[in-house]
């Protein structure tokens, strides 16, 4: 096996090597010429290297129940999915040259990938290229707002088309559906928070009048953010998201308030330091509070069973961002929704968390040790989708 090509980390093997497994033409001659790298975009041949050639039956000790047709697939390499997420192997047909994946503990499950590995090569190419807004996505390069969203996300499902039939498997539907997402906002350089959001995007999106913008006296004096009392006075918040709830009847309250009213009878000694700093912008499932820290502007849960608080958010731009994100999800084409959601969960899910993190780097920060966004959309039993 090499691993070098005009001084570009490659994986190769030889005619020899494949004899035994690889009989499709073609995928013989990448794996003995040009080889694979080691990353692409959002997958690993890395396994390759460090086992070598080996078949499903071989990497999983050839359990019980393995379908026969499974059992001479060759393991090539894995999905490159959020930390907490299991990663899928990609499974090569030697006879077809057909990609597929599934989970070493459960490889009775395999889901089409790929027809060929000149084909999967080319779809990671197409989805780095647009997360770096060049070659074909060059031109949407500091474009932002729906209509960019729309066009990225045309011409990354074009691409997955050619060569398809038209049948895009469902992880590259999912990429195409919910990566190009990332491109609704752009960076803050007016709002002075994280993003811009374009003027009206949370009406559009959950309807007019039912988004609540606040007053000054609305605001308590520990609120001192001058960036986020803008956010919340010009472009506000949904009033009711899939899981969102907006605290919309009284003026914002502070945590200690907020418990000392509508809690009667909980511990305040049980409640943050610096819980007047904190402000309630509302509330998520299974009684947790949702806050904002008035000085800095950093976007809180208080579980309040466990007195324990965690960061969220960055800020109120990538709060309305994320919350715009899983509502616009469930606005998408039903029938593809529907599909994806069914079939490909964790295809799905994996995107979203990759494409709030683009935005937003809460869940992913070494501090970070719980994410409510996070542990959602990896829950497959939480109905999000």
């Amino acid at each position: 096996m090499s691993t070098t090509e005009a001084g570009i980390p490659a994986i190769t093997l030889t005619e020899a090597e494949l004899d035994r497994y690889v009989t499709h033409a073609p995928t013989r001659g990448l794996l003995t010429g040009p080889g694979l790298p080691a990353d692409t975009g959002p997958l690993t041949f890395s396994p390759l290297r460090t086992y070598g050639l080996r078949t499903l039956a071989d990497a999983t000790d050839g359990p019980l129940g393995l379908a026969e047709e499974l059992r001479s697939r060759l393991v090539i390499g894995e999905l490159l999915t959020p930390a907490g997420m299991e990663r899928e192997s990609i499974l090569l047909d030697g006879v077809t040259g057909e990609l597929t994946t599934a989970r070493l503990g459960a490889p009775s499950a395999a889901r089409p990938f790929a027809p060929s590995l000149h084909t999967l090569l080319r779809f990671a190419a197409v989805t780095e290229e647009l997360a770096g807004l060049r070659g074909r996505f060059a031109a949407l390069a500091g474009q932002y707002g729906p209509e960019t969203v729309t066009e990225a996300s045309r011409r990354l499902l074009a691409l997955f088309e050619e060569g398809t039939g038209g049948e895009v498997p469902p992880y590259w539907k999912a990429a195409a559906l919910i990566r190009p997402l990332s491109l609704i906002a752009g960076p803050g350089t007016v709002s002075g928070l994280t993003l811009d959001l374009p003027a009206r995007l949370l009406d559009q999106q959950f309807g007019h009048g039912r988004v609540a913008r606040f007053e000054e006296v609305d605001f308590p004096a520990t609120l001192t953010h001058q960036p986020t009392r803008r956010f919340l006075r010009g472009t506000g918040l949904p009033e009711e998201a899939v899981l969102f709830h907006a605290d919309t009847d009284v003026p914002l309250p502070t945590l200690r308030e907020y418990v000392t009213q509508e809690r009667a009878g909980y511990p305040v000694d049980r409640l943050p330091a610096h819980s007047d700093h904190l402000i309630r912008l509302g509330c998520l499932p299974e009684e947790t509070s949702l806050l904002v820290d008035g000085r800095t502007g950093a976007v809180l849960t208080f579980d309040e069973p466990e007195a324990t608080l965690h960061p969220l958010n960055t800020d109120v731009s990538t709060l309305a961002f994320t919350l715009w994100l899983v509502h616009h999800e469930r606005t998408i084409d039903a029938h593809l929704g529907h599909e994806l959601a069914t079939h490909a969960y964790d295809h799905l899910a994996a995107a979203m968390i990759e494409t709030l993190d683009t935005l937003d780097p809460t869940g992913t920060l070494p501090s970070t040790t719980w994410h409510y966004w996070t542990d959602l959309f990896q829950n497959e039993t939480s109905g999000v989708f």
